[in-house]
């Protein structure tokens, strides 16, 4: 029986208006990083993120990887925070569906690659932390943990105390399909940037997946 949900965040909750990957690193991180002596392309940069490099491939170059993406992590939060400040973060309109969900009595957890700090504040923004009985971002003890690897979702079913059948992973990107699918979980695509192979459901928005939910429990309205 379906007891719970593991939410990706970013693109799936919230997006950030006017967002340009290569723009943030190449403005706000490598500054910050030139500034402690770290030299690092954008490309390798970008690999580390998408997985076709793991986080820890940065040590070959003499740089401490755990140092490194503190760092990045901290330049992260402070770029939030502006953005937040000039209103460009903003919640996807179908946010409160979340509440519908809990109405259902499911444990519900979210689960980003970003840093913790930066997780719990784009959540508490918009008062989204309280629908959820854990939250989890990287964890610096194992950066190759984050998605695609199912190490954080399976850390959060752990303390959810759910079974890998008993909950389905929600997210918008391939990271998303592959953490919740080496978890051993179902998997909804929500597909608001367009449709991820390897999802077991499709929806356009959460209130589309509340129906879902509905379905598959049972108690769907006639």
């Amino acid at each position: 029986m379906l007891k719970g949900l593991i939410f990706d965040v970013d693109e799936t909750l919230v997006y950030y208006e006017g967002y340009n990957h290569r723009e943030w690193y190449e403005k706000w991180v490598m500054p910050a990083l030139q500034e402690r002596g770290i030299e690092l392309d954008y490309e390798t940069y970008r690999k580390t993120v998408t997985g076709e490099l793991p986080r820890s491939y940065v040590k070959r170059f003499g740089i401490d990887h755990v140092e490194l993406w503190k760092i990045i992590d901290g330049v992260n939060l402070r770029y939030r925070r502006e953005m937040a400040r000039l209103g460009r973060i903003k919640p996807f309109p179908d946010v409160g569906a979340l509440g519908e969900l809990k109405k259902m009595g499911l444990r519900l957890a979210a689960v980003s690659n970003a840093s913790q700090e930066c997780t719990e504040f784009v959540l508490s923004l918009f008062g989204l932390e309280k629908y959820f009985n854990v939250v989890y971002g990287k964890d610096y003890s194992n950066l190759d943990g984050v998605k695609p690897s199912p190490y954080l979702v399976e850390k959060a079913l752990k303390t959810l105390g759910l079974k890998p059948r008993e909950t389905m992973m929600v997210g918008d990107s391939h990271h998303d399909v592959l953490a919740g699918k080496r978890a051993g979980m179902k998997v909804v695509n929500v597909t608001r940037f367009g449709e991820i192979d390897g999802a077991d459901y499709y929806v356009n928005d959460l209130w589309e997946l509340v129906g879902l939910i509905r379905k598959i429990l049972g108690t769907q309205s006639p």
